[in-house]
């Protein structure tokens, strides 16, 4: 039986052809296992190629992650110092502010003494006027005697001086 399995149709032994074959599944079988080993080779140089660039762009994003911590830091300490040099200026416009009110206040006095100075100066220089128009030498010698003490003091020469 193992001999009719190994003839062929006409009687012939199939040993060579077998051989021959199983050579040729060989061959078959180490050409799939090259191709095979090709598409590892490809598929694995791809995933490296892959995986190189996906460091890189991590690179790139830890780059500019670091660069925008930075920048950040940066915008935080100037936002900082705007923040004290307007606090600054606030309480600079606040003194200035009190100055103004109290210069104002200052000005205000100034304004009511020199009224009164205005008011003072008009009477005395109605009174002058009163007393120059009014005064010749004669009527003078006459407002002198018609003098009552009361409106008269004596001054520093002496001579007494009128008390207006």
């Amino acid at each position: 039986m193992a001999q009719h399995n190994l003839r062929g149709s006409v009687g012939r032994p199939l040993a060579p052809d077998l051989g021959t074959t199983a050579l040729n599944l060989v061959y078959q079988a180490a050409e799939v296992f090259s191709s095979m080993e090709d598409h590892a080779r490809e598929t694995e140089a791809r995933a490296q190629s892959i995986c190189k660039s996906a460091a890189e762009g991590l690179n790139l994003a830890e780059k500019r992650i670091e660069a925008a911590e930075r920048a950040r830091r940066e915008a935080d300490s100037k936002l900082l110092e705007a923040s004290r040099a307007l606090m600054q200026a606030q309480s600079r416009i606040e003194a200035a502010e009190d100055q103004l009110t109290a210069v104002e206040f200052r000005a205000q006095a100034a304004e009511a003494e020199a009224r009164e100075a205005k008011k003072a100066l008009a009477l005395i220089e109605e009174a002058i006027r009163r007393r120059l128009l009014r005064a010749s030498p004669e009527d003078e010698s006459k407002a002198q005697s018609q003098r009552t003490p009361r409106n008269v003091e004596p001054s520093s020469s002496g001579r007494k001086a009128p008390n207006f």
